[in-house]
């Protein structure tokens, strides 16, 4: 009877071993289940990040694009105005030295085309504050959405780490550094967006600046050779 009994009692020690066994298997090939998920779905959320990242990128350099053209067809209109102007300052001249005479009708005729430019300089001053304003506000909702971007980036990160807390302990230094390096990204965009329109404000504030200038300095031009023109005696311009 010993004998029969003994190999039962280890039959059901073994039988309770091995049922202890695949619970252990069973719990080890959940977790690794879990841990392969959550890899996964870190995956897809890299993958997603750095679609926006690509997205953000495209912004910018569209709204660097139009910031360059802009300011390329400033800068063609500002050298057009100055060749108009010299141009005029040359013919000017020239019809001073050749009929003194004929002085003063011709500086009517320059007051008339200062006039003129004065206009045109003042509507040329209205459209550029038009476009600085249109191209402001572009970059305004541009870098509002950028903003709403990050915002809602780093929503999902947050939720993230705190489900990857929960479930693996082990990935939570990765997806910290991540986290760290993707706020980094995005403190450089913003940085280099705010660098872009500063940039792009003091060469329109240039622009105006030098155009101003010329525009005083052909006044003074004017205004000087109209009082050399009066204070030469009558007697000296018809010898001339």
């Amino acid at each position: 009877m010993r004998q029969r009994e003994i190999p039962t009692i280890k039959s059901t020690s073994m039988s309770y071993d091995h049922t202890e066994t695949l619970d252990k298997d069973e719990q080890s090939h959940q977790a690794q289940m879990q841990i392969r998920h959550l890899r996964e779905t870190i995956d897809v959320l890299r993958q997603e990040l750095e679609a926006q990242r690509f997205e953000k990128d495209a912004a910018v350099q569209q709204t660097v694009q139009r910031s360059a053209d802009d300011i390329q067809q400033l800068r063609q209109t500002a050298s057009s105005l100055r060749d108009e102007l010299e141009s005029l300052r040359f013919e000017k001249d020239a019809a001073v030295q050749q009929a003194v005479q004929r002085s003063a009708d011709e500086i009517q005729q320059l007051k008339q085309t200062a006039s003129s430019l004065r206009d045109e300089l003042e509507s040329l001053r209205f459209e550029k504050d038009a476009a600085v304003q249109q191209a402001v506000q572009r970059s305004a909702d541009e870098i509002q959405q950028l903003r709403q971007t990050a915002s809602s980036l780093r929503d999902e990160l947050e939720s993230l780490r705190f489900e990857k807390d929960a479930a693996v302990q082990q990935t939570v230094q990765r997806s910290a550094d991540e986290i760290q390096q993707l706020k980094q990204t995005a403190s450089s965009l913003r940085d280099e967006l705010e660098s872009l329109r500063f940039e792009f404000d003091a060469k329109l504030q240039q622009t105006y600046t030098e155009k101003v200038d010329e525009h005083s300095h052909l006044q003074e031009t004017i205004l000087l050779l109209r009082d050399q023109l009066e204070k030469q005696p009558s007697g000296v311009r018809h010898d001339e």
